[in-house]
């Protein structure tokens, strides 16, 4: 018998395209892996993947090709193109954890010779000098109520408050502001991610989307020499903007569940039979529909009793989808875009949907420079999106609402309402996670029930207790 044999082939020694190569020449020759790695170059892996990954279109290949990319000083606007990609990993410069000095933004290249560059930038300057007068009167307001402990060092005391007092104040910085961002991604999803950043309508992320190109082409160079912008996303976005609807007729809550499937606990079970019974899915769907409740309510049990906090649900769950419209600020959807195993439809962000107000902001007694501050920018995004409203979206503070469509799985809610319900996660996440919970297990109680969401606090204690 071959003795099993498991082993890295490390980047450290070969390239990410022969690593790819590497491992897809086993389908078809029975020699080790380190057999093939060590036939081939680097040249005879181009070859490979210019015949077999762009000419036939083998994409699958370039997926074991792995990249880790360093991004530096790119505004929070082009960070939610960079993540647009679902199967990849990110890491990104925190607004809870870190301090922004008052140039650290990005002026859109597009305000290069405009008239309103300067009211631009003047703006984002006043929006960061606020957050900064900001800190002090809030962290007073915090630190009240959370006393510092015995032999607590300055350091460790003003780490455990400071999400607390910088939650609040972070509702004031623009879109504009720079980060970082780290990103971990095959060679198949950055091809994509390229053309993507390539065929974008902002200036900023197309320039990031070249750059991008350039670094990866130094190790995946054939991967992705024909990643261009492609017709299809430039021609089409275009055209999508430019279509209009009439405005609201009403107004909508915060989170509205749209859409979900009526027999999705139905299906669930079923599938869970259907995996051991060696029987056809639509038996295994009947029996479940014919079944009294407590046979249900065991079966239940038997799927997800067990679950701990710290397990994953199984893929079962995946069999029953909800759709929600939902509406939270922009500080928000920067933790919610971070959920990629959904499908998620962003509305430009703007300042037509109004603002939150963190109530600690107003028992700071800092609401009026709030306020004023909030206002200025609105009247500085008006100006912009009269000359272009993708690059309005800068100057908006994380404060402001924002519309966005998603649809996810039983699975996926899961996750996501454990995690953002969690007494770490910030209020306004928090607040979009115990709503989503309610909702689903008013429409599927059976299964919902079993969802790890924080007890003793609901989406309303967030709505009193968090905003004014």
């Amino acid at each position: 018998m071959p003795k099993r044999e498991i082993y890295l082939l490390s980047p450290r020694s070969l390239s990410p395209e022969t690593i790819a190569v590497a491992f897809a020449k086993t389908s078809r020759s029975p020699e080790s892996f380190r057999e093939i790695a060590a036939e081939l170059t680097d040249e005879k892996s181009a070859q490979f993947h210019e015949k077999w990954v762009v000419g036939y279109g083998h994409a699958s290949v370039a997926e074991h090709a792995i990249l880790h990319i360093a991004l530096e000083n790119v505004s929070r606007v082009a960070i939610e193109a960079i993540e647009s990609n679902r199967l990849a990993s990110y890491t990104e410069k925190s607004t809870r954890y870190q301090k922004w000095g008052s140039d650290d933004f990005t002026i859109p290249p597009e305000l290069e010779n405009h008239p309103l560059k300067d009211e631009f930038a003047a703006t984002v300057r006043m929006l960061f000098d606020t957050y900064a007068r900001s800190l002090e009167p809030v962290k007073s307001l915090v630190t009240k109520n959370a006393p510092r402990r015995e032999n607590e060092s300055d350091e460790a005391y003003d780490r455990r408050i400071r999400s607390q007092y910088v939650d609040a104040c972070r509702f004031i910085l623009p879109a504009a502001a720079n980060a970082n961002v780290g990103m971990t991604a095959n060679g198949r999803v950055i091809e994509n991610t390229i053309r993507k950043m390539l065929s974008h309508p902002l200036a900023e992320v197309r320039q990031i989307g070249e750059e991008f190109k350039r670094e990866a082409k130094g190790e995946i160079p054939t991967l992705v020499k024909y990643a261009d912008a492609t017709p299809y996303l430039t021609e089409s976005l275009r055209d999508l903007a430019g279509l209009s609807l009439p405005p609201a007729e009403q107004k909508s809550m915060f989170c509205e569940l749209i859409d979900y499937d009526e027999y999705g606990e139905e299906k669930i079970l079923a599938a869970a039979l259907y995996r051991f019974s060696g029987v056809p899915y639509l038996q295994a769907l009947r029996a479940v529909r014919n079944a009294p409740d407590p046979q249900r309510r065991q079966w239940a049990e038997s799927l997800l009793g067990r679950l701990t906090k710290y397990d994953i649900p199984l893929r079962e769950l995946e069999y029953a989808t909800f759709t929600f419209d939902l509406l939270m600020d922009q500080g928000a959807y920067a933790e919610f875009k971070r959920h990629r195993m959904m499908t998620q439809t962003p509305q430009r962000l703007t300042c037509g949907l109004g603002y939150a107000t963190p109530r600690r902001i107003v028992e700071a007694g800092f609401e009026a420079e709030y306020r004023a501050a909030m206002d200025a920018a609105t009247e500085t995004w008006r100006k912009l999106a009269d000359f272009n409203p993708d690059v309005a979206q800068y100057v908006v503070p994380n404060g402001y609402n924002r519309r966005v469509l998603a649809s996810f799985n039983l699975r996926t809610a899961y996750h996501f309402c454990q995690l953002r319900s969690a007494a770490n996660a910030h209020f306004s996440i928090r607040k979009i996670a115990q709503r989503v919970a309610e909702e689903i297990r008013r429409v599927h109680p059976l299964l919902g029930e079993f969802m790890f969401v924080k007890d003793d606090e609901s989406w309303r204690d967030v709505d009193e207790g968090y905003f004014a």
